[in-house]
């Protein structure tokens, strides 16, 4: 498809999908489905206890570094503490694998076990010790424009709204504060990245996101638990690509009344 690449602070990324990596049921149906995808950033939980499966199998083993440019998260984390420890490790992580000078990640602090909704507080707070660190930081938040202009003005790399609460699947259910925040954020700078993160269910919602003029998807539960995630992986890769197209191709505007597709203005004998 032809589209600009995306670029997130040091970054320039071709595919405006990111995939997550939880809740598949075996690492390579995970493998499959991301190659489906045609996803170029995958994100992966460092948190210790997600590494590995019951079988000890590392998840690193299935994700090829030539292939993919991961992106650490801080996904599990409710303290700013908690997410810039999970960051650094996150950091280690990539020199590990050859990535040094790699440090990016995607900053979840979460306020809430039962609704997982972020917790606008100590987000700026990790944010502003994680630029301090020398992180690109890729910011996930609600649908609150303030909140969202709060972290562009603390130095998110990047501002990741929700689109509805993490792996509900609900979709987009606040267009108009999406649009919202694409404008405000956009507005000194109409190339600053807005990756639409979390809720999506199926493939008319990620194009919806692109439609409002998103940067980018990242989604994980909306392909791990399609009944056939291989099948939706593709989907999500299509929508993706049409919602980009239907934006930069400018939609016709929306009228009460119909307008015939072939106007009868000049024929012989018309009114």
């Amino acid at each position: 498809m032809n589209q600009e690449k995306l670029r997130i602070g040091p970054f320039d990324i071709a595919s405006r999908l990111f995939v997550g990596t939880g809740k598949y049921e075996t690492y390579e149906l995970m493998a499959q489905a991301l190659a489906a995808s045609g996803c170029e950033v995958v994100t992966v939980a460092v948190r210790r206890e997600r590494m590995t499966d019951g079988s000890g199998r590392n998840i690193l083993d299935f994700l090829d570094p030539d292939k993919y440019m991961l992106l650490p998260n801080t996904a599990g984390c409710f303290s700013a503490d908690d997410a810039i420890r999970t960051a650094r490790l996150g950091r280690e992580l990539l020199e590990g694998l050859g990535n040094a000078g790699s440090a990016w990640v995607k900053l979840e602090v979460l306020g809430d076990k039962k609704t997982l909704l972020p917790d606008p507080a100590g987000t700026l707070e990790a944010l502003i010790e994680l630029k301090k660190e020398g992180f690109a930081v890729l910011c996930y938040t609600s649908d609150d424009p303030v909140a969202a202009l709060r972290l562009k003005q603390a130095g998110a790399d990047s501002v990741m709204p929700a689109g509805a609460p993490i792996g509900s699947g609900q979709g987009i259910l606040n267009p108009w504060n999406i649009r919202i925040i694409l404008e405000q954020l956009k507005e000194d700078d109409s190339t600053y990245p807005i990756i639409v993160d979390a809720g999506v269910g199926t493939a008319s919602d990620v194009t919806i996101a692109m439609e409002l003029g998103a940067d980018g998807v990242l989604l994980n539960t909306g392909i791990a638990g399609a009944v056939d995630p291989l099948l939706m992986a593709g989907a999500m890769k299509s929508a993706v690509e049409a919602g980009y197209l239907a934006r930069h191709a400018g939609r016709i505007p929306k009228k009460l009344y119909a307008t015939a597709s072939s106007p009868i203005v000049g024929v012989i004998g018309a009114p």
